[in-house]
């Protein structure tokens, strides 16, 4: 299993780091002004729908239901259940996606409302969305397909696809000057992206002979099923994205910038919620239903403390990072062109806030597979419940004293709610527990994580004395501190655990899918 994480964590550090690149592109054309913040809201709204009706709620029914069919029932019934999913997924994003671009401005209206007071942002970010949102239709085929590949242990093409996005807005910005605003090239960027993505995916999914065709969705029992566990996953997977819509419709209110801020601070929390957190999870949602469909419940259990081991022993520095240098690191990465040193603080101190909540989103896939894996996908949804409900409270009473920096904060504290809450429920019903090695290590791992902040407190004074003046001192900086951080914690984390711990960690194996078990039909 910890080979598989590596192989989605390493392509998905890849496309984060592009997606950097492509950041600073952006910062550096677009920078955080009108454009950019049109720009940004026609970038949201596809993903919104996307995290909704796709990625979300998608992958936590379909992975473990055609993973136990064809564990249980073999290749032929499970390669009929995808083709009428394919075919119903299909349906339904065509005529959202017919729907959304005759009422464009109306959801711009709903979903931005503080853009109808200014009529030049309005109108771009009508003109963008309609560009971006067809995003929505071709990144739900590229989920499936990643769905059905994940689920026959083929990681790499899916984590990688996202690299597409990146190097397509990238080249279309580079062409900026044919287009007429920067913004409507890096909207027709995400549009071509999509189109790659989806024959990167094909083509694998193709090669496993596993690509879905249309067939009529006829509705048998296990189509059923696999509807019955959508819908509240879909209403799971909405509750966040009702928080993020908050975050959009209030930011929108907020003077010029508040929206960029809120995006580029993102985009750093992002990474390691990508690279770890999603990557984790990714893996041991398929790993998970495969042991249970075949009764190996301790297996299953074993697998998910693992797991969580390793999710806080990568996320920890970064937390540390983004907590003690925020200011610093946005500096580094994009200050330059039309974002400007005010532009940066503002992203920095956003950044801090979105860090507090660090660990319960790189947590938050590992915590909700404990029910997702087993088909209930009720369960996360009334977590998720009283989590949005105390995040979107919390948006409301602190955006106007704190700007964008408390639409933040409010997200980290209804993380902490959301994964406290599954933790719970999981306990309660004895599907989880940690075992004695996981609070061992964790406690070791937040001293190392103490000891490194400590450590980076002191240096970092220092470190700015010894190369103010000098061309590229943030960057300088920043890498200097990143060294420092990066052995202290190592060798803290060597001393307090010893190279067999770690040793598991490379050497580990996943088990894989299984073959189909052979039926009794005597």
């Amino acid at each position: 299993m910890i080979g598989r994480i590596f192989t989605v964590g390493g392509f998905t550090l890849l496309s984060r780091i592009s997606g950097f690149a492509r950041d600073i592109v952006l910062a550096a054309i677009l920078g955080a002004g009108p454009i950019a913040d049109a720009f940004f809201v026609a970038l949201r709204l596809p993903n919104h729908f996307r995290a909704i009706f796709a990625e979300g709620a998608f992958n936590a029914a379909f992975v473990p239901a055609y993973a136990r069919i064809r564990q249980q029932s073999g290749t032929d019934p499970s390669k009929l259940f995808a083709d009428r999913v394919f075919t119903l997924l299909f349906i339904v994003q065509a005529v959202l996606l017919a729907a959304a671009l005759i009422f464009t401005p109306s959801v711009i209206s709903l979903l931005a409302p503080g853009f109808s007071q200014d009529g030049e942002r309005f109108t771009l970010a009508v003109e963008l969305t309609r560009i971006t949102f067809p995003y929505l239709l071709l990144v739900s085929l590229v989920t499936l397909y990643g769905g059905i590949l994940n689920a026959l242990g083929r990681f790499a093409s899916a984590a990688a696809a996202p690299i597409l996005l990146n190097l397509s807005m990238i080249a279309a910005l580079a062409l900026a000057a044919f287009f007429p605003t920067a913004g409507h090239a890096a909207a027709w960027g995400v549009f071509i992206a999509g189109c790659l993505e989806v024959l990167l995916l094909a083509a694998d999914a193709s090669r496993q002979g596993a690509l879905p065709t249309f067939r009529w969705p006829r509705l048998d029992e296990e189509l059923k099923l696999f509807l019955r566990r959508f819908g509240p996953a879909t209403v799971g997977s909405a509750g966040t994205q009702i928080a993020l819509f908050a975050d959009t419709i209030i930011a929108s209110f907020l003077a010029a910038g508040a929206l960029s801020a809120l995006y580029y601070a993102d985009r750093l929390n992002q990474l390691p919620i990508g690279v770890i957190g999603i990557a984790v999870g990714t893996v041991l949602l398929p790993e998970m239903a495969n042991r249970l469909a075949r009764g190996d419940d301790s297996g299953a259990r074993h697998a998910q403390n693992r797991a969580i081991e390793f999710t806080l022993l990568l996320s920890i520095p970064c937390l540390v990072a983004f907590v003690l240098l925020p200011d610093l690191i946005m500096r580094a990465l994009f200050a330059r062109g039309a974002f400007t040193a005010a532009d940066a603080a503002a992203a920095g101190a956003t950044l801090r806030a979105y860090a507090l909540g660090l660990l319960p989103f790189v947590l938050m896939r590992s915590a909700a597979t404990t029910f997702l894996a087993r088909g209930d996908t009720w369960t996360p949804v009334k977590a998720l419940f009283f989590a949005v409900v105390i995040n979107v409270a919390l948006k409301v009473l602190l955006y106007e004293p704190y700007a964008q920096v408390g639409l933040a904060f409010a997200t980290s504290v209804g993380g902490w709610v959301n994964v406290l809450l599954l933790t719970w429920f999981a306990h309660r019903a004895g599907l989880f527990a940690f075992d004695t090695e996981v609070v061992r290590s964790t406690i070791r791992l937040l001293a190392a994580g103490l000891v490194m902040a400590a450590v980076l407190w002191l240096a970092h004074a220092p470190v700015r004395a010894l190369l103010a003046g000098r061309a590229f001192q943030d960057e300088l900086a920043l890498a200097v501190l990143a060294v420092i951080g990066a052995v202290v914690y190592g060798a803290m984390v060597m001393a307090l655990f010893g190279r067999r711990w770690l040793a598991r960690f490379g050497a580990g194996k996943g088990t894989g899918p299984q073959p189909p078990a052979q039926l009794d039909v005597g």
